[in-house]
């Protein structure tokens, strides 16, 4: 790899996860800063956009993609994501506790899928080829 190249890719590895933590830090934090009810609304969903945007780009990499298909990796966020889902739904009141179980849900069940499918793919390469 050349000079610029690392460099390159140095500074856009960077950006990513600048955007991605500045996005969550955003999401999490406008209540603090913010005190109408609306700038807060818009600003929680420009940084959960904004890091949802990063951390997919970030997820495609090789060697994190690598990581989260680990069974050890989805059997942690399947098991933690529920159980996060489950107590997000009985302890937070109204439309936001349901919407935050719901997506956790959402990323624990995707954990389930990688599970599966993973299994399926080692079960499948056990079995005697037919020619």
């Amino acid at each position: 790899m050349s000079a610029v190249a690392a460099v390159k890719k140095f500074v856009t590895d960077l950006v990513l996860w600048t955007c991605f933590a500045g996005g969550l830090a955003v999401s999490a934090g406008a209540g603090a800063v913010v005190d109408d009810s609306t700038q807060k609304n818009i600003a929680t969903g420009v940084g959960t956009v904004v890091a949802l945007l990063a951390g997919t780009r970030i997820a495609k990499k090789p060697k994190i993609k690598a990581f989260l298909g680990r069974p050890g990796t989805l059997w942690f966020l399947f098991l933690f994501n529920g159980a996060t889902a489950a107590a997000m739904y009985f302890t937070m009141d109204g439309i936001k506790g349901i919407v935050a179980a719901a997506m956790m849900g959402l990323v624990s069940l995707g954990a389930a899928g990688g599970l599966v499918a993973g299994r399926r793919q080692r079960a499948q390469a056990w079995l005697p080829r037919a020619e």
